[in-house]
């Protein structure tokens, strides 16, 4: 069976000292550069869209006299990497601490473990309200009783305000914070006198897979008794080290004969691709060793890559990376429900499966990243040692990815079959058959779908942080070799 998972081979030699041009002058670069220097080079090799940035152009580093004064220009890492993205670029970002962001893709980050959402309070005012779309086991936000659906308008005294949010809810010096909760009534939020710590544990371990249940017949207003059996799977983050459970809940659900799946990635922001890869296998199993995706990077990687007659698909697989056979379901039909935050790899799961599948999409539009990243380290030698002076790493967008029918054109998102947007103020129990988008689509499979319409104008004033794009990823984690 054909395969692209590969190693990442590409060092960046930024430990010289002294280096020459074309005129043979000997030029010095200082260390307080070499962060800089690092960046330009990682983004002149990887970037997607380096042939639309003229500061990106290989012509740069030509005369390395001039290549220098460029860097000496830019010694601040974070701005000058920002200054290199192209224009349309949302995603790609860049951290000072390379730990923190390797935690980050596998679900370990500080968290106190409440989800939460924002929203303006009313149509263009400045005041915000917070809504918990859901609460992490074992956490802080747990141990509190914090629920799905709990309001807050306050932080630490502080009402919440369009202007202020960023440094109450999101500063990293915040490790504990208080809300103050309200209630939604007529139309106003109103303080119900409840004033609660939530407190964060720093290498809070999100575990991806939250709700996995099956749904029986006789619970279904409307079916037929014995002929649906629903599984349900909220699916949060696709992490690797997490194969291995979610082979196992297929397990549950292969034992149990379900008739049906239903996938929750509303609040799926992405991930890895090998565990996108994984997941659309166990949906499916007869596609063993077919064409799932395929990558296509710059310029200068797809001729190199021409050249050296690199495989750049993603295959359908019938075992994880350790051997062991994957529980598949065989199904020929998939209902997923999404939200706009469903981003990333939860987008390529659904238009990588299109391909092969009836996918049957319930929810709202998701938010069109069609691209994905690598993470890009300073190394020093061939040995894979990374530059002691510093921690910094990028992770910037490197391809943008087609499903077998070559088809990536989802910039704007993927829209529903079936639009139906989260109340924001009356956010039912997830993976109870009464939840908004649940019960929707049971009655969808049932064959009683009746559309109706929602009247919380606090859906259309809902508030999407910068940082939380930061959290929509796709990740390369199997990238081709670069020699």
């Amino acid at each position: 069976m054909k395969s692209s998972k590969f190693l990442l081979i590409f060092f960046l030699f930024i430990n010289f000292s002294c280096s020459k041009d074309k005129d043979d002058t000997l030029i010095e670069l200082s260390s307080d550069l070499e962060i800089s220097d690092f960046v330009w080079k990682g983004l002149n090799e990887f970037y997607y869209w380096q042939t639309k940035v003229p500061n990106l152009n290989d012509s740069k580093i030509e005369n390395l006299n001039i290549y220098t004064q460029f860097i000496s220009q830019n010694s601040e890492p974070k701005s000058f990497f920002d200054i290199l993205l192209y224009s349309q670029d949302r995603f790609s970002w860049i951290v000072d601490d390379y730990v923190e962001l390797e935690n980050s893709l596998q679900g370990i980050v500080a968290s106190n473990g409440m989800e939460f959402g924002l929203t303006r309070q009313c149509s263009g005012c400045d005041e915000l309200a917070g809504y918990v779309k859901y609460v992490h086991p074992e956490s802080s936000a747990s141990e509190k009783n914090i629920l799905r659906g709990d309001l807050f308008t306050a932080v630490n005294g502080f009402n919440l305000t369009i202007n202020n949010y960023r440094d109450i809810l999101f500063a990293d010096e915040m490790m504990s914070y208080t809300i103050s909760l309200s209630n939604y009534e007529n139309g106003s939020f109103i303080p119900d006198g409840r004033n609660i710590t939530l407190i964060k544990e720093t290498n809070f371990e999100k575990k991806p897979i939250h709700i996995t249940k099956t749904i029986e017949a006789g619970s279904i207003t409307g079916a037929v008794t014995g002929t649906y059996k629903i599984g349900y799977l909220m699916y949060n983050q696709f992490v690797s080290g997490y194969d291995e459970e979610l082979n196992d809940v297929f397990a549950d659900f292969k034992s149990e004969n379900i008739t049906d799946l239903v996938l929750d990635l509303r609040y799926n922001r992405g991930g890895a691709i090998s565990s996108c890869v994984v997941l659309s296998s166990l949906i499916t199993g007869q596609f063993t060793g077919e064409v799932f995706s395929s990558q296509n990077w710059n310029d200068k990687l797809n001729k190199y890559w021409e050249e050296k007659n690199q495989d750049l698909n993603d295959y359908f697989v019938g075992s994880l990376s350790n051997g062991m056979a994957l529980n598949s379901l065989n199904l020929s039909k998939l209902y997923v429900l999404t939200s706009s935050e469903s981003a990333s790899a939860s987008e390529l799961l659904i238009n990588g499966l299109a391909s092969h599948i009836n996918v049957i999409h319930i929810g709202d539009t998701t938010t069109g990243k069609n691209v994905g990243s690598i993470t890009l380290y300073d190394y020093i030698d061939n040995d894979g040692n990374k530059n002691p002076n510093h921690k910094y790493a990028m992770q910037p967008i490197v391809l943008a990815i087609a499903n077998s029918d070559g088809f990536s054109d989802y910039t704007e998102g993927l829209k529903p079959d079936h639009e139906i947007k989260e109340s924001v103020s009356q956010l039912g129990v997830l993976g109870d058959t009464t939840e908004s988008l649940l019960s929707k689509t049971i009655e969808i499979i049932n064959g009683n779908f009746k559309r109706s319409s929602n009247q919380d104008n606090l859906i259309d004033n809902r508030i999407i942080d910068p940082e939380m794009i930061k959290e929509q990823k796709l990740i390369i984690d199997n990238t081709p070799n670069i020699k």
